[in-house]
């Protein structure tokens, strides 16, 4: 599980996030350009967690989506975890 909460991704999303909280604590009003940061910020999370999920669900051996990043790995996950 480690593994999966320490990657760059998801450590690269969280810091995002409290870049942005921070912001929000100056008092600077909320623009468009405010929104579309957080906007990017809720499609950067979301696309971080679901690389993890599919990487759970390979070393699983479960079917993954074709379109996932993972996809082209998940034979070789699925024969890491089988070595165990």
């Amino acid at each position: 599980m480690r593994q999966y909460i320490f990657g760059t991704g998801l450590l690269s999303a969280i810091t995002g996030g409290i870049t942005l909280l921070r912001a929000l604590r100056n008092d600077e009003p909320f623009t468009w350009r405010t929104a579309l940061a957080w906007l990017s910020w809720g499609i950067t999370l979301a696309l971080a967690i679901g690389s993890v999920v599919d990487t759970r669900r390979a070393r699983r051996g479960r079917v993954i989506a074709g379109d996932s990043p993972v996809a082209k790995k998940q034979q070789k996950l699925f024969k890491k975890r089988l070595a165990r």
